[in-house]
């Protein structure tokens, strides 16, 4: 991938989370309501989902005109250029439908089906996160480093919970096994956070069960060029089965921990 290439797909990345995050915070209506439903009654999707969701895959028509795309709303593209755009306009629409403050948009390009520029901006926190391969990760001018592998014991964890209710049962089972071994378990509710949390020091770990390509595709190379390890279970790549991300050290004996709780089947 040229130095043109990487610049260009990461200005255009940045661009359309901005619009798509500006969109999100200052027009969202007061009146807020479920426009649909997904994989159960409590996985909804807003209007501003929709509406967001339409203005990133209009402006990246636009400017990348033979770029395919892949949102969460039901975009759905294979392009010919072989760039792929990840899209998720809210990841965390249950808070943002609340008024809760851990949401935000992420944006992924992949070549080949890897992740080569990630975006993910979180407009009521009012930081932006970036990575390109290869290059590092930043939040604005700052350079994020992940931090030093903590004892499991003193490890701050991020998860989150499915929609549907056999896969939350089985989650809550893991949560209880693991919560007494660690220092702690947080929940955000944005999967995309979660990551950037673990890229820029905030959290030490972050694992979870049933994360689509949209949900972690920006998310999971900010976390790697922050110095994390991301995959799913043993010798796997994150997946739909599981998600880790966690610096070396503490990578390793989380993704045992969580393999022997069976924490990638419901």
């Amino acid at each position: 991938m040229s130095d043109t290439l990487k610049a260009e797909l990461l200005a255009v990345a940045l661009e359309a989370a901005e619009r798509a995050g500006a969109l999100l915070k200052d027009g969202r209506p007061a009146d807020l309501g479920v426009a649909s439903t997904k994989t159960s009654p409590i996985d909804v999707v807003t209007e501003m989902d929709i509406a967001a969701e339409k203005l990133i895959t209009t402006f990246l028509a636009e400017r990348r005109p033979q770029d395919g795309l892949l949102g969460e709303e039901g975009t759905s593209s294979e392009g010919t250029s072989g760039v792929r755009w990840v899209i998720d306009p809210v990841d965390g629409t249950v808070n943002y439908l609340y008024g809760l403050p851990a949401w935000a948009v992420s944006i992924a390009a992949e070549i080949d089906g890897e992740a080569v520029v990630g975006v993910v901006t979180a407009p009521v926190r009012g930081e932006t996160y970036r990575a390109v391969r290869g290059e590092g990760a930043f939040l604005g001018d700052r350079r994020l480093r992940c931090r030093p592998a903590a004892p499991f014991a003193q490890a701050l964890l991020g998860t989150g919970f499915g929609y549907l209710t056999d896969r939350r049962a089985a989650q809550g089972e893991v949560l209880r096994a693991l919560l007494p071994e660690v220092r702690d378990i947080r929940r955000s509710g944005s999967a995309a956070i979660d990551l950037c949390d673990v890229a820029c020091g905030r959290l030490d770990a972050y694992y979870e069960r049933g994360l689509n390509p949209w949900d972690h595709a920006a998310g999971a190379l900010i976390a790697r060029e922050a110095g994390a390890l991301t995959g799913g279970r043993p010798g796997e790549p994150a997946s739909g089965e599981l998600t880790v991300a966690a610096p070396p050290g503490l990578f390793e004996p989380l993704q045992e921990r969580l393999e022997a709780l069976g924490a990638w089947h419901d």
